[in-house]
């Protein structure tokens, strides 16, 4: 029959409201080098030892389990931050707070985000002709260019921020628990701690909320139905994608349904480990079956538990940081110690990621940006540094190494926010300032600034008890080193192009479908 060349032209394909232009699909003598499709699921305040194959006595996560004996598991893995904002902008930056800007949370009524002159990785992939997405929590600005339509997602569905930062009418388990949106008005009453109660949590498609307040009963199956449907479009489309989720699991409120026999609190955890498994699992499932040996799937925390909510926060496992917890408050979310930032992290791509291994490399969210870029051949932006590695190799098996250094800043338990008082220099880790975040009990450990540092060897001390003897001739050795790295990357960041994030707040600025109403309701469409 000789040479057969058959040509598929897909004109104006629509994805979601959006128009791409017409692609070619060639077969029998003509093949398309294609670019990989990335999956990049972000799970929130889940502790490391949440994860099954990690640590955990009850093994609520089945799915993950399985993806981690299909592919490659990190023990070793490190949040970029240990609070909201700044792990989420790092991830989608390569870059520390201390470089893009975010150094702490942004609020309901905020007017910025993450500064405008950054690069976010959607950006960079756009213009290298992937189809983007995000769905989820994203918490890097709402307000106007801040919105992630314009931050290099062609689709957004999600919460512009954490979901307990607005009344719902079925508000889930927190500690303490928040009252429902109000349904009228009424006397006004005063708020809970915490809690939220004159403005209801907005669900947003693309720029439009569809949804004040938010069903938190049936987030999760909307995130699973929306990336399902992310993932079929872009692949019939014929570009390759990008998907970014930044899961509402396991930050309070929780809202799955309790079947286990353990205490109320540890129920309703249980309940949403499982309900995240499932959705992570619904994502694979359909990757599987569109794009399986095309597609990197990465799935991480953005950083440990919020231990000041008690049994409704996660496992910390073996990096219980005793020396903080002796001196009060919580070593977990907020601090750098290991419980605040050390992560769950898993990958998965069939025929290039080796299936069931453990990989001990030091790597960070950091990572997630120049990998993916190298992968995907872009280019990183110019004219500034990052801190991530291309770790390529670790991910497809050729090396064992990451990170010699990397350097943990302040999130919100002691010093100021976003700088680098924490160094970890392979098995070492030090110290220049501490502070206990709220633990369950509602202490808080006092701030304490040390000089010379506090420096632990996490080789044989994973649970932060005991600094090594200044004395010592470890310490003695050790130091230099510390100092030498925290002065270079101190004069590299002022050698780089920095940004300052916009932290000014605006009531105008919180999000409003209808502000006739109480609350801002909205009928849900």
């Amino acid at each position: 029959m000789g040479w057969l060349f058959l040509k598929v032209l897909l004109v104006g394909v629509s994805f979601s409201g959006f128009l791409y232009p017409a692609v070619e699909f060639c077969f029998h003598g003509e093949t398309r080098d294609q670019k990989p499709n990335f999956v990049i699921i972000l799970a929130d305040d889940m502790g490391w030892g949440d994860l099954g194959v990690n640590w955990a006595e009850t093994k609520d996560t089945a799915r993950l389990d399985k993806m981690a004996a299909e592919g490659m598991r990190f023990v070793d893995f490190h949040a970029a931050a240990s609070t909201c904002s700044p792990s989420r902008a790092s991830l989608l930056t390569g870059r520390l707070g201390i470089r893009n800007g975010v150094t702490h949370n942004f609020a309901v009524t905020s007017v910025g985000g993450l500064p405008l002159n950054e690069t976010t990785l959607g950006e960079v992939l756009q213009q290298a002709g992937y189809v983007t997405g995000m769905i989820g929590k994203w918490h890097l600005g709402h307000h106007g260019s801040y919105h992630p339509n314009f931050r290099g997602f062609d689709y957004y569905f999600g919460i512009p921020y954490s979901h307990d930062m607005g009344c719902t009418d079925s508000p889930g388990y927190n500690h303490p628990p928040c009252p429902a949106c109000p349904l009228g008005k009424g006397p006004s009453r005063p708020p809970e701690r915490d809690c939220y109660t004159d403005l209801a949590l907005p669900l947003y498609e693309n720029l439009a909320i569809v949804e004040q307040p938010v069903n938190l009963s049936s987030l999760a199956q909307k995130y699973a139905e929306k990336a399902t449907q992310f993932i079929q479009r872009a692949s019939t489309s014929g570009k390759p994608f990008l998907l970014y989720m930044g899961l509402a699991h396991m930050h309070v409120p929780l809202s799955g349904t309790p079947l286990s026999a353990d205490p109320p609190g540890r129920r309703a955890y249980r309940a949403g480990l499982r309900e995240m498994d499932s959705l992570v699992g619904q994502i694979k499932d359909k990757v599987d079956r569109t794009a399986k040996e095309n597609t990197l799937l990465w799935f991480t925390g953005d950083n440990g538990p919020w231990a000041q909510k008690c049994e409704l926060a996660g496992s910390v496992g073996p990096f219980t940081g005793s020396w903080q917890t002796h001196q009060g408050g919580s070593p977990a979310k907020q601090t750098t110690w290991e419980a605040g930032h050390r992560v769950p992290a898993l990958a998965y791509w069939p025929g290039r990621v080796p299936v069931n291994v453990t990989s001990s490399a030091l790597l960070s969210v950091l990572d997630i940006f120049p990998t993916v870029v190298a992968l995907a051949r872009a280019s990183l932006p110019l004219g500034r540094h990052f801190d991530g590695l291309d770790v390529s190799e670790v991910l497809f098996g050729g090396l064992q190494t990451g990170h010699r250094v990397l350097f943990h800043p302040n999130s919100g338990a002691a010093g100021e926010f976003g700088a680098l008082q924490t160094v970890r220099l392979q098995r070492h880790k030090a110290f220049y300032v501490t502070g206990g975040a709220r633990a369950c009990d509602g202490g808080i450990g006092p701030q304490q600034y040390h000089e010379p540092p506090l420096i632990f060897n996490l080789e044989d001390d994973v649970a932060e008890a005991v600094p090594l003897e200044i004395g010592s001739a470890e310490y003695q050795t050790i130091l230099p080193r510390i100092r030498q790295v925290l002065a270079g990357v101190l004069q590299d960041i002022a050698d780089d192009n920095v940004s300052r994030a916009d932290y000014t707040q605006d009531p105008l600025a919180a999000p409003c479908c209808n502000p006739h109403r109480v609350v801002c309701r909205c009928q849900t469409v």
